[in-house]
């Protein structure tokens, strides 16, 4: 699936130096700049790696004229997730609600830009070829964590609180957090909620799927190895209204 439009090229990886391309973009986002890290993670060559990587598709987003991958998105359905023997966020959340559904699944992660990128059309270019493949796959249901930098809770009480209340996944979307890492997101009543406050302090990864019409799962996962606080984003294309499918989809008129 490549495309070329303007300075962009947007394709999923095909051999081990694109792959290892997304890698050390991901190792300069999450480890260098987050402080991340994980048992696989590759110090010495710079790469951001785990156990997964070999049953997920990645996509790239490459800046044609310096020839750099400056933006990634891992992406694995319901059927390369059997080979895995999970899905990825399971080790965070019961995906009960999600997989006993019947519909075709597509879990995103790992998804970040270059510093330089970010704020322009990068972004633009990997969710309209994220929606490609979701067309493609005929996926009905997107979900992913995201993250929070940080895993001092106080900071992020009034952001997690405003997602908790505004944004929960109805019953039969609602995906939660494992009791032995459950961070509960009702911190702040809805009567002291500053929403304004807590918009501008979520990321805009975040802002993005809630401006799509995503839901949140129940429950944050405070991952300390990542130096995050992970919420889970789902996302049903059905319930998508006009607006949000253009958006979604980069048409002209949203």
């Amino acid at each position: 699936m490549p495309e070329i439009a303007a300075e962009f090229d947007v394709r999923l990886a095909e051999t081990q130096a694109e792959l290892q391309a997304a890698q050390a973009l991901r190792y300069e986002v999450f480890v260098r700049e987050l402080g991340g890290d994980g048992a696989l993670v590759d110090h010495q060559l710079g790469l951001e790696r785990d156990r997964f990587d070999p049953y997920f598709d990645h996509l790239l987003v490459s800046h044609v004229p310096t020839q750099t991958v400056v933006g990634v998105y891992r992406l694995l359905r319901g059927d390369q997730a059997e080979r895995a023997g999970q899905f990825y966020s399971e080790d965070e959340y019961d995906l009960t609600a999600l997989k006993s559904g019947g519909r075709p699944l597509l879990e995103l992660g790992r998804s970040c830009l270059h510093p330089d990128f970010r704020g322009g059309t990068a972004m633009y270019h990997l969710w309209n070829g994220l929606a490609r493949y979701v067309q493609e796959h005929g996926i009905q249901i997107l979900f992913g964590v995201a993250s929070f930098h940080g895993t001092d809770i106080a900071p992020l009480a009034q952001s997690l609180s405003m997602l908790h209340h505004a944004h929960l996944a109805p019953p039969d979307l609602r995906v939660r957090a494992h009791p032995a890492h459950f961070q509960a997101m009702d911190l702040v009543p809805p009567e002291r909620l500053d929403r304004l406050s807590a918009m501008r302090a979520t990321p805009a990864l975040i802002k993005a799927y809630l401006r799509l019409g995503g839901f949140v799962g129940e429950g944050a996962y405070v991952d300390h190895a990542f130096n995050t606080t992970d919420i889970c984003l789902v996302l049903d294309i059905a319930r998508m209204n006009a607006r949000q499918k253009r958006l979604y989809s980069g048409q002209p008129g949203a």
